[in-house]
């Protein structure tokens, strides 16, 4: 299977662990704040991935310790500015949003968050767009519109409000989160959860929450490992390979397990509407999956380090001995070179057009 399929599966299962948490923080918000759902939801991705980050280094060898890909003193405001926006500011509004709006058109309307992505990455940025990308943008913004009117009512409505505010936060942590996507995922994501996790804990409890018993506090934690913790740790990986905007497009999926799920849980027909903007937002993740973009390129000379194998893009030589196990990690340089092929703005083709 190519790279490029390999990363659509890697964000579409970061898809499908993200949508089904929606439902499910839905069904916690009756006995817990906000604050105190987005604090368990995250400290309980962080704890997890904290305890799998200790299990691997223990097995690793003294050379992989060594060449581990670390954060950067320049990547840090990258990464404070993305917990910010995607780990405190996103989660409190969405769980706002939850508490005034049924869990389907929630799950919908997180489709946004891959628009807001890709407008971010295109504007600021500079990634590539072309009509068929845009058009897909269009087919889901026009269903994000359609599912949050109200007929009747004066216009859209404060939950579908807030719901939309928190994917705008996703948005800025995606984008973010691409700056600093050649570390370990599994380090951002653990990092974003325990200090997410924190600030959001601490907030419940300055208001007056107190933490729910074991079994409640339980559940959330290990929902917000699977949805948030190992969703995002997928979701950085796909981001590695795929750049932000087509990560996002494949993440729209999300709320398609989000609205399986919530109608497993709370059976009801839903009206026009609903199925007019889930056709609309299919058809713009359709378009968006059938993207190809192929032209002549230029690689500059680079010096960085992630995980990788000796593909086109890495014939380099080895100051070290190499026992030729693959992919590993450790410090390489990309020589200039100019070629033709299929591509995608990952790590290594943030050119201009």
């Amino acid at each position: 299977m190519s790279v490029r399929y390999n990363a659509a599966f890697t964000a579409l299962l970061a898809a499908a662990l993200f949508g089904a948490t929606t439902p499910l923080a839905k069904t916690l918000l009756g006995t817990m704040s906000p604050f105190m759902v987005a604090g368990l939801f995250y400290l309980g991705s962080g704890v997890g991935l904290a305890v799998a980050i200790a299990f691997q280094r223990v097995r690793r060898s003294e050379k992989e310790r060594a060449n581990e890909s670390r954060i950067q003193l320049a990547e840090v405001p990258w990464l404070l500015g993305a917990i910010a926006a995607g780990g405190v500011a996103g989660p409190v509004l969405l769980m706002f949003g939850l508490s005034t709006t049924p869990a389907a058109t929630s799950s919908l309307l997180l489709n946004l968050e891959g628009v807001f992505t890709a407008v971010i990455a295109w504007v600021v940025f500079r990634e590539n767009v072309d009509a068929q990308i845009f058009l897909g943008m269009v087919a889901i913004v026009a269903g994000g519109v359609a599912l949050s009117w109200q007929p009747g009512a004066s216009g859209v409505s404060a939950g579908a409000l807030l719901v939309a505010a928190a994917c705008v936060c996703w948005a800025i942590d995606n984008n973010l989160t691409r700056k600093v996507s050649t570390n370990d995922a599994m380090v951002i994501a653990c990092l974003k959860g325990l200090i997410a996790g924190s600030v959001n804990l601490g907030i419940a409890l300055l208001l007056g929450a107190h933490l729910p018993g074991f079994g409640k506090t339980a559940a959330a934690m290990f929902t917000g490992l699977a949805g948030y913790g190992v969703s995002l740790v997928l979701f950085v990986v796909a981001l590695r390979n795929l750049g932000t905007a087509r990560t996002g497009a494949y993440f729209s999926v999300a709320p398609l397990f989000g609205v399986t799920l919530s109608l497993i849980l709370w059976p009801d027909m839903p009206g026009v509407l609903f199925w007019v903007a889930a056709a609309l937002m299919v058809l713009g993740v359709w378009l968006h999956i059938r993207e190809r973009h192929e032209h002549a390129h230029t690689h500059v000379l680079m010096d960085h380090n992630h995980r990788h194998r000796h593909d086109e893009h890495h014939q380099h030589t080895h100051d070290f001995k190499w026992d030729g196990d693959e992919p590993h990690t450790h410090p390489h340089r990309h020589v200039p070179m100019t070629h033709t092929h299929g591509h995608f703005p990952d790590i290594h083709h943030r050119h201009i057009h």
